[in-house]
């Protein structure tokens, strides 16, 4: 079968926003012009701009210069799962499969290849896309790095590194007013921020979703801690973390969402039921968004170029239903079947966690 003749490619982000997007919209415009002569055409607010037609063309002014730039220029939504598009009716939302819309508006664009960066669900969506004829490559996106197939995800560095330097911070105001403190950081269900934030920064205890606590082994490390003359304990949280038997503390639903479950707020809870066990004065720090902000640390602007390089190199040799991978430092096809098969998570027998444990870290069990 003869290799379809590529002319035209579009582009999208998808999903929560993360340093390094900039970098792989960069690199897939300019390598596709340069290299092979595309044309390139941006789509705005993800899957949004696919179904109601809202999309640029792309060229090298476009894409200068904004290496450096966090978020994306493109605009992303974590709302607009063509499969499953909420769509309000007398008062109420209601969810209707728009796919067939997305597949008609990329032929009548004439879209010959689609690039979709995202995390799991993007990749999911990109999945089904691919299973009804659309040519499709995806690129692995998100801080939370729980994306399958791949060893890492752009986005996840920069997190981690603001999530240490917070902890380097909260060091010494805890050690000088003798208190817990307990910094809750991003994950959603994968504890990989958590555990490497934890380790970077010397966290006393790390409490990850993949572990579920038990709040008194916890509250006994921090008396043993006393008792050893630590007068202060510095806890890392994942949103995500749940006790032993219990459920993980959703913040909010959202009707609207393509995940519902706003999760947040565990480090509230795990910080009054210590003070209640220690007699110790406990405070939390949110991080929230300030993970997903600012400008991508070197590793991930590398990252992602590298990552948007490599997937105009799978469409240009027909290479298409699968995502752009990371194994043992090398660029890697990836079947975006397995991709969807759902979210990587820390494994119990980690080396990181061996690690931890071995210097007498709490991992809440």
């Amino acid at each position: 079968m003869a290799k379809k003749k590529i002319k035209r490619i579009g582009v999208l982000t998808s999903g929560g926003d993360c340093p390094g997007l900039n970098a792989v919209i960069r690199a897939v415009t300019k390598k596709a012009i340069h290299e092979y002569g595309y044309e390139v055409i941006g789509f705005k607010d993800g899957f949004e701009g696919l179904l109601f037609n809202r999309h640029r063309k792309l060229n090298e002014v476009d894409v200068s210069g904004i290496l450096t730039l966090g978020g994306t220029i493109l605009g992303t939504t974590n709302r607009a799962n063509p499969y499953k598009y909420p769509v309000e009716k007398k008062g109420n939302f209601v969810y209707k499969d728009l796919s067939a819309q997305v597949i008609e508006n990329l032929r009548k664009l004439k879209i010959d290849c689609l690039v979709c960066i995202g995390g799991d669900g993007t990749l999911d969506t990109t999945h089904r896309l691919s299973t009804q004829g659309v040519a499709v490559v995806g690129v692995p996106k998100t801080v939370d790095n729980d994306v399958k197939g791949t060893d890492v995800t752009f986005g996840f560095d920069t997190a981690v590194h603001i999530a240490t330097e917070a902890i380097d911070r909260l060091h010494t105001t805890a050690e000088s007013h003798h208190r817990i403190m307990i910094l809750e950081v991003m994950g959603r269900t994968a504890g990989w921020i958590a555990l490497y934030a934890g380790v970077a920064g010397g966290g006393d205890g790390i409490i990850i979703p993949e572990i579920p606590y038990d709040i008194s082994e916890i509250a006994q490390h921090i008396k043993d801690r006393r008792k050893n003359g630590k007068h202060f304990t510095i806890l890392v949280v994942a949103e995500g973390a749940r006790p032993l038997g219990g459920n993980v503390t959703v913040q909010r639903m959202v009707k609207d969402g393509s995940e519902p479950k706003r999760l947040g707020g565990v480090s509230f809870i795990i910080g009054q039921e210590l003070e209640k066990l220690t007699g110790i004065e406990s405070r939390n720090v949110v991080l929230g968004h300030l993970q997903r902000g600012g400008s991508p640390s070197p590793f991930d602007r590398i990252l992602g170029t590298q990552l948007g390089s490599k997937a105009v190199d799978f469409i240009a040799q027909g290479e298409f239903g699968c995502m752009v991978g990371v194994k043992d430092n090398h660029m890697v096809k990836v079947p975006l079947s397995r991709v969807a098969q759902g979210s990587r998570l820390v494994a119990l027998d980690h080396p990181l966690i061996k690690d931890a444990r071995a210097l007498g870290t709490c991992l809440g069990n």
